[in-house]
């Protein structure tokens, strides 16, 4: 049995975990409130390695609303809980700070580190308009989990169950959903660092910049690093209950995924089409993030996800 993960929380503004016997911050999960125009909700910044690389950035020159890896939602019935300028139809991108919400914390139920080297943080938040009023509530779930030093390797599970509030629909959608192609952005979304440009992405069956709007059960990203000598590789996978490709009559997701201007991911669950839940019903998804030191090849990733259950 191994060490237990060190857990410190800064109340009302952020929990960190550290891997005791490197002393690495593997993150910080910073929730207290930020600017307005930045559609102000939690996230995870930094994320590093085992070796101590960091895998995110914050507030980038070019979109300062990207905060490492967060959930967001960037067309949500009129509203933009994303940040910044909103994308209209017709138009392009519009400073309209009037449809710019917030993700709000509420309280933490559970932080704790277990002597088998696990953490959990589970979280309940609001989501919100402009104006403030109750749209939806959130239950959210992070587990850090299969810490290994040997691999150089660990990983988090993000969960997120969001609940209409509202006395009618909410409709998710994505820039893509309302006429700008190669843009369906939504959800859980991952800011890579400035080093990260032009980094490799694969999935299971397929490489490169054709992978944007496909549907997989995973995408890894891998990119030399800034500052130290080496590569990271991050692999982000759906849960097998989220039937991403729609099978079993849910609602499809496809990857959003660029290297170049910058490196980001997302798991969109609203690129090419609404997702629209009902008043009072509920929006579930969980998705593995494993960060790893190297340049790992498809076939270490196969293998890992196969020994690694959910």
């Amino acid at each position: 049995m191994g060490e237990a993960l060190r857990v410190v929380h800064t109340h009302g503004d952020r929990i960190t975990v550290t891997e005791p016997t490197t002393g690495v911050e593997l993150f910080a999960y910073v929730y207290r409130p930020e600017a307005a125009w930045e559609a102000p909700k939690p996230y995870l910044h930094p994320i590093r390695t085992l070796s101590g690389a960091p895998v995110t950035d914050y507030r980038p020159n070019d979109h300062r609303w990207h905060k490492g890896l967060q959930m967001t939602a960037s067309h949500l019935s009129g509203q933009n809980l994303w940040g910044g300028n909103s994308y209209v139809p017709g138009e392009g991108y519009l400073p309209l700070p009037e449809r710019v919400g917030s993700m709000a914390h509420v309280a933490f139920d559970e932080v704790t580190a277990r002597e088998d080297g696990t953490a959990t943080l589970a979280e309940r938040l609001t989501w919100h308009p402009y104006d403030g009023e109750l749209w939806a509530d959130e239950e959210r779930r992070i587990d850090v989990r299969d810490v290994d030093p040997a691999t150089g390797s660990w990983a988090l599970t993000w969960s997120s169950a969001v609940t209409n509030r509202r006395a009618e629909p909410l409709r998710f959608g994505s820039p893509t959903t309302h006429g700008r192609e190669l843009a369906g952005y939504t959800g859980l979304f991952w800011r890579g660092p400035r080093g990260f440009r032009d980094g490799r992405v694969q999935t299971a069956d397929a490489e490169g910049p054709q992978i944007m709007g496909t549907q997989a059960p995973w995408l890894a990203y891998s990119a030399e690093l800034d500052g130290v000598d080496g590569h990271a590789t991050l692999v982000f996978e759906h849960a097998p209950e989220n039937d991403h490709a729609g099978e079993r009559g849910g609602h499809p997701a496809h990857w959003f995924v660029r290297d170049e201007p910058f490196a980001a991911v997302a798991p969109s669950f609203a690129y090419f089409d609404e997702l629209v839940l009902a008043p009072g019903e509920t929006l579930t998804r969980r998705y593995r993030v494993v960060v790893a030191d190297g340049q790992w090849e498809r076939e270490e990733i196969v293998t890992y996800l196969a020994e690694h259950a959910w």
